[in-house]
């Protein structure tokens, strides 16, 4: 089997060799998840939620060092890393809680009752992206195990570690052989096959919109499940009323934090135009004192860009003659490194108030009033995240209802919670995550027909 080098994004150097795995070896993987699927369909809801705890038990042992290494290879803050390993454990903890729960119902009809069942798919495909390795392939693989599937979990090359030791951890905690794989390959053959795998009835996919059009199409002709969570240019709205002091304070980490590299980020600032001066001038001091630096040195709050690549995409965002307002500093290498930079004013049309730019820069529009601050944030092809700023309960209520996005915070930033349903409108995807809405989306409803009628 061939191998491929896993990069640090903070030096730039080599941090392991694994193997590549081939279109055959995904094969190999489904036949045994099929293989192992009856049993585990078959294991009790107690016994399913004593496995699946213990899982959160045992990665909660290993926290230390699993963060250590998600740090090393998708360049986290070790705090943040630290935070993401325990979100991990939750995922599973809070997935495991819901499967005595995954209730179906009676309902009377003519000549009978008819009942309602929630049943397995089968063997489910998952494939996770680089920016957040371990929480979000506990998103998709917590529900999936909780509901009596088998898993086949394609991490991201960039960024597979993590999710290699999680098969390592399941196995040692109980999960039966079969039922939890990762198989680390491209997604150009071996994510490609995945989807298209006929013994596959279902894709969890997280990533950009592009690859999730085409896997979409790709699950089409055998109308096999997707769940699509997608791109996001998540606006964060600030009233004039708004508490100026604390939305400039938590703005920051609302698009900088991974370095932008968050499907949430609110990489639109929008704010009502008479306080935009001095909402400016709170900001400053927060982003020209964001710490950068290397993720293992505690007092750092934003690491590295995952790839010189991905570096380079990021700074076509401001050419030479950018409208940039400030900006933060960066280690000069080695590593991938770009500092926090605010764009102000910036054209609703300009190209960084459009695409998805995830990286560490942040561009603030001017509105007028609430009509106009609605406009502006519907103004996307993305609806997945975004904040509002204001100290009036029902204008808050009133633009939070307005907004076409699928996850909204008032006064705050905050988009992940394990139990809340997580997703996006418009071209931010299909379905939601976490919360008891994601263990459902792994299973179909069943509805038997039970005849009660004496027979004539």
């Amino acid at each position: 089997m061939s191998t491929h080098a896993v990069l640090e994004p903070a030096t730039g150097a080599t941090l392991a060799e694994i193997p590549s795995a081939t279109p055959d070896d995904l094969d190999a993987a489904v036949a045994r998840a099929r293989a192992a699927y009856p049993a585990w369909r078959a294991v009790s809801p107690s016994d399913r939620t004593r496995l699946l705890l213990r899982l959160a038990d045992a990665i909660e042992a290993e926290l230390e060092p699993l963060a250590q290494l998600e740090a090393r290879n998708a360049g986290h803050p070790i705090a943040s890393a630290r935070g993401e390993i325990g979100l991990a454990a939750a995922t599973f903890r809070y997935m495991a809680g819901g499967i005595e729960r995954l209730l179906g119902s009676t309902i009377p009809v003519a000549g009978g009752i008819a009942m309602t069942f929630r049943e397995p798919l089968g063997v489910v495909g998952l494939i996770t992206p680089w920016n957040f390795p371990l929480p979000i392939a506990a998103w998709k693989l917590a529900p999936a195990l909780a509901g009596g599937n088998c898993a086949i979990l394609k991490p991201a090359e960039l960024t597979p570690l993590t999710a290699i030791e999680l098969e390592r951890i399941a196995l040692r905690a109980g999960i039966p052989e079969g039922v939890l794989q990762v198989v680390s390959g491209p997604g150009r053959t071996v994510g490609q096959r995945l989807v298209e795998h006929p013994d596959v009835a279902k894709i969890a996919f997280t990533g950009s919109t592009a690859v999730g059009a085409g896997i979409q199409r790709a699950a089409a002709d055998a109308i096999k499940r997707v769940t699509l969570e997608l791109g996001g240019k998540s606006a964060n709205v600030i009233f004039a009323d708004a508490d100026l002091e604390a939305a400039a304070a938590a703005a920051p980490g609302a698009v900088f934090d991974n370095a932008g590299q968050d499907c949430c980020a609110r990489s639109r600032i929008l704010v009502q135009r008479s306080v935009v001066d001095r909402f400016l001038e709170l900001l400053e001091p927060h982003v020209t004192g964001y710490r950068v630096g290397d993720p293992l040195d505690e007092r750092n709050v934003m690491g590295p860009l995952i790839s010189a690549a991905h570096r380079d995409g990021v700074a076509s965002f401001v050419p030479d003659d950018a409208p940039v307002a400030f900006h933060g500093s960066a280690p000069d290498g080695p590593g991938f490194w770009f500092p926090p930079t605010v764009l102000a004013p910036v054209d609703p049309a300009d190209r960084a108030a459009r695409e998805e730019i995830f990286g560490p820069v942040v561009a603030v529009l001017p509105f007028d009033d609430e009509a106009d601050a609605i406009r502006l944030a519907n103004d996307s092809i993305y609806g997945l995240s975004g904040s509002i700023w204001t100290e009036n309960g029902a204008r808050a209520l009133r633009v939070a209802r307005a907004i076409e996005t699928g996850v909204v915070s008032i006064n705050s930033n905050s988009s992940v919670r394990v139990a809340t349903p997580f997703g996006g409108f418009k071209q931010s995807g299909i379905g939601r995550e976490l919360g008891p809405h994601a263990l459902e989306a792994y299973t179909e409803l069943k509805t038997v027909y039970h005849h009660t009628e004496e027979s004539a």
